[in-house]
């Protein structure tokens, strides 16, 4: 299988979607952070001295979507057409799902949009709560599900 971001020359190139065609396609990425009790309390009670904890990795997810162009080489700017944010919380594991879903109308997916965006939103997470736990761990980051394009739908479920 010949990679698509290698040229005949073995060079790292762009791929080309001049010739695509634009269809609605949307993704959907999920990530999980894990942290102590204390760290886990301390964002639930909103008690952390950097503020409210879930809803800036929110604001931060969203524009890890936005900005996922200026961070992967390879990525096209895309007009994005909404980002939405979910993070769920479980108390026994004392940990936090984010999840991302990203949609657009163009000639390339938003799959590095969504993992991006599941991916700034968990660092952020742990840029805010590392006073208080550094032993934090981000795992679990992958695709869930996207639609659109000629290469049709996914879905890992």
């Amino acid at each position: 299988m010949q990679l698509t971001h290698i040229d005949e020359k073995n060079r790292p190139k762009m791929v080309d979607v001049g010739q695509k065609d634009i269809t609605k396609r949307e993704a959907k990425a999920s990530g999980k952070i894990t942290m102590n009790k204390q760290a886990y309390e301390a964002v639930i009670s909103q008690t952390g001295k950097k503020g409210p904890v879930l809803q800036t990795a929110i604001i931060a997810a969203i524009m890890g979507a936005k900005k996922t162009s200026d961070m992967i080489p390879m990525c096209h700017p895309l007009m994005i057409n909404g980002v939405d944010i979910d993070i769920s919380q479980d108390d026994f594991s004392h940990s936090f799902i984010l999840t991302s879903c990203v949609k657009t109308e163009g000639k390339t997916g938003v799959e590095m949009e969504a993992l991006s965006s599941v991916s700034i939103g968990l660092l952020t997470i742990y840029d805010m709560v590392k006073a208080i736990d550094k032993s934090m761990v981000i795992s679990d980051i992958k695709l869930e599900s996207k639609s659109g394009g000629k290469s049709g739908d996914y879905c890992l479920h």
